[in-house]
């Protein structure tokens, strides 16, 4: 077992509060001294309530996701044989209506660009190592949304 911590924090400052109308940017810090801005998505809160620039909770859901699953994936193709220069993915969360009428991230959808020094796998040893790069990744074993990986 091992314990991971985040520390989320906001402020209010002299805004006002019970209009709705405060900011929802906010700071996550994390152990290794690492702090980022974060908000709202423009999607759910408008800006100026939102900040655009600001990372949201469903894109670091999705990077989440896409990291898991590349950091297990690099070790299977190590594993196996295969030299990877360079991986990239577009990763996308899709926020919607579940089958319990909650808004919910219900797909997480992996695209995986990779470049391999020398031979890749054939294609059917590449769906393996993507298939059992998902399976060990646990952040896609913790939601309920299903993950989905393409490429």
């Amino acid at each position: 077992m091992s314990l991971h911590v985040a520390e989320i924090e906001w402020s209010r400052g002299d805004q006002p509060f019970l209009d709705q109308t405060y900011s929802r940017a906010h700071a996550w810090r994390f152990d290794g001294g690492m702090e980022v801005r974060a908000s709202s998505a423009p999607t759910s809160v408008p800006v100026p309530m939102s900040d655009p620039t600001a990372i949201d909770p469903e894109e670091a859901l999705a990077a989440a996701v896409a990291s898991c699953h590349m950091l297990f994936f690099l070790a299977l193709a190590a594993k196996a044989g295969f030299i990877v220069d360079h991986y990239a993915d577009h990763a996308e969360a899709l926020l919607e209506t579940d089958d319990r009428g909650r808004k919910s991230v219900t797909r997480v959808t992996l695209k995986p660009r990779i470049d391999w020094a020398g031979d890749p796998p054939a294609p059917e040893a590449l769906r393996q190592l993507q298939d059992q790069a998902h399976r060990l990744c646990y952040i896609a074993n913790s939601i309920r949304g299903e993950v989905l990986v393409e490429g």
